[in-house]
């Protein structure tokens, strides 16, 4: 494994970090306080090519592979601290853009793709229900094939960009009889009769980034928006979870090489008892352990995005699920330890430190609880 940067790599990285630190960052603690999604941020992503980096070329993407992806996500990470902003563009990228892009016929790709990596469309996937979260294929949401037509009935909650999207893949059971097998997917567009769209739920962090829920009431759609073939939903699912579950904390990872540099110019000012924190072995060997998750989580996430391109895009749960567990709970700690080090002072709003932790909490959550990780990785090793 040969993780060093390309000269075009390294390139991007540097345009990313200049692009997030100049543009990205503006007015952050008004828009957190206020729950704001920025569709002009959102815009100005697309115009650098951020939302289409994984996506084909030839539909208005990057063409990127997946280790170019997540140095590039872990750049923005680094240079932009709106890490809302960057959990909505992951979400759009893995679960609303990458499915089509790898399942889509021909005129689905041509007709949303485009739009998904230049801006003028907000995409995401709706599989989360009140009654199916951690059991994703327990889900109740039907569809029902009428001839050219579906109809879809049932409800989705927790979905990340719900409020201001303009396109989802729905997943929805289409032979209840037949449990997971019986499960497809559907490109659904916003204002489609039948959909209702909640307003933007009150969440605890990543305030920037809106998550609303979704209710089919006899949402007629036609029968042409079936992503892939009927009953190959599980599939399709398992797919993007995959991609995102190895990819989606590339960002974090930047925001942990953000954080240990601010905690060690604080610790190295700051001055106690008549000299810097930094001389307290509490406080160094705090950020001696800060510094060894950051480099176990990049040389992680590295190799979840290496095993991608060496299995040309194919599912790799494994190296997927030790990146999304490691990077995950190590992110809360270093958050936890940046507020400690800090004080008094990174306790307060205007510090801007204790975001990062309130951001955190969730990337143990959301794309498979940490317990579920433990599960795929025990299965992985014959448990």
């Amino acid at each position: 494994m040969d993780f060093s940067w390309t000269e075009e790599q390294e390139s991007l990285r540097q345009e990313l970090i200049r692009f997030a630190r100049e543009r990205l960052n503006r007015d952050l603690l008004e828009r957190d306080a206020q729950g704001s999604f920025s569709r002009n941020l959102w815009v100005e992503c697309a115009k650098v090519g951020v939302q289409g980096l994984p996506i084909p070329e030839e539909y208005g993407g990057q063409g990127a592979d997946a280790l170019t992806t997540v140095v590039a996500l872990e750049a923005l990470g680094y240079g932009c601290r709106d890490n809302g902003l960057l959990f909505s563009l992951n979400a759009h990228m893995w679960s609303g853009a990458m499915p089509i892009a790898r399942f889509g016929t021909e005129e689905q790709k041509r007709r949303y793709l485009p739009g998904l990596c230049d801006g003028t469309l907000i995409g995401v996937q709706g599989m989360t229900e009140p009654g199916s979260g951690s059991d994703a294929f327990s889900l109740k949401t039907t569809a029902e094939i009428r001839g050219d037509s579906v109809v879809l009935n049932g409800s989705k909650t927790f979905i990340t960009n719900a409020p201001v999207a303009d396109l989802f893949v729905i997943f929805a059971s289409t032979r209840p009889s037949a449990g997971p097998l019986g499960i497809s997917a559907f490109i659904v567009e916003a204002g489609t009769s039948g959909l209702e769209i909640s307003p933007p739920m009150s969440k605890m962090g990543l305030r920037t980034s809106p998550t609303g829920e979704l209710y089919f009431d006899n949402c007629v759609i036609p029968a042409e928006n079936l992503l892939g073939r009927p009953g190959n939903g599980m599939a399709i699912f398992n797919h993007s979870i995959d991609w995102e579950r190895g990819c989606i904390l590339a960002t974090a990872v930047g925001a942990m090489q953000r954080q240990l540099e601010q905690v060690i110019a604080y610790a190295k000012d700051r001055q106690q008892f008549g000299q810097p924190i930094a001389a307290f072995q509490a406080v160094s060997h705090r950020i001696a352990e800060m510094e060894v998750r950051l480099q176990a989580s990049r040389m992680l996430l590295y190799k979840a995005a290496w095993a991608k391109d060496r299995e040309g895009g194919n599912t790799t749960p494994l190296e997927s699920a030790e990146a999304k567990l490691f990077i995950s709970e190590a992110w809360v700690q270093s958050s936890l330890d940046a507020i400690q080090i800090f004080g008094g002072t990174g306790y307060m709003t205007e510090s801007e430190v204790e975001r990062d932790l309130r951001d955190a909490i969730a990337s143990r959550i959301y794309s498979g609880t940490s317990e579920i990780q433990r599960n795929i990785i025990a299965k992985s090793l014959g448990l």
